[in-house]
């Protein structure tokens, strides 16, 4: 679908390369591998910003444990996509850091919740207050239902891409 400049919508064939790709998912290619570039580097500059010893890797377990609260090393591990060894290690160093402990699970006494610490849940608000500081004054000329759409399609493929 299209939609023309008086918003009307049209169906519109996909222009394909010589070579046979669609162009829209070219297109998409080109972007995302773009925004991932970004990404990463913006990832790293975050985990600095939490703790200067704080790999880069591990700042994404921090924000799943601020969001979500206590987890098991397993269930951060499958979300993260990386094996039990890792995971290990990366919690490891940050529980070295004080930015995460671990405690019992009251659903089962023998496993073990990872959890933030008090000093860890106050780094990471810090760092994603002046993060989404940010998105609002890159954004600002932004219509705030663009960014929505734009969060809801990233959501989207998200969801898409963990299968």
């Amino acid at each position: 679908m299209h939609e023309d400049e008086n918003g009307d919508r049209h169906h519109v064939a996909a222009q394909v390369t010589p070579s046979g790709a669609d162009q829209e998912f070219l297109a998409l290619e080109r972007e995302l591998t773009v925004l991932l570039r970004r990404a990463r580097a913006n990832q790293g500059e975050m985990a600095r910003e939490v703790h200067p010893d704080l790999e880069s890797a591990a700042y994404g377990l921090l924000i799943r444990l601020d969001e979500l609260g206590g987890q098991r090393a397993t269930e951060l591990a499958g979300y993260i996509g990386v094996g039990k060894a890792t995971m290990s290690r990366q919690l490891r160093a940050l529980e070295e850091l004080g930015l995460i402990a671990r405690e019992p699970d009251p659903a089962d006494g023998r496993a073990w919740l990872v959890t933030l610490t008090d000093e860890g849940r106050f780094r990471v608000g810090k760092v994603r207050e002046a993060r989404r500081a940010r998105y609002v004054s890159q954004l600002a000329h932004w219509d705030r239902r663009e960014v929505a759409e734009l969060a809801r399609l990233l959501n989207q493929l998200n969801r898409v891409m963990e299968k």
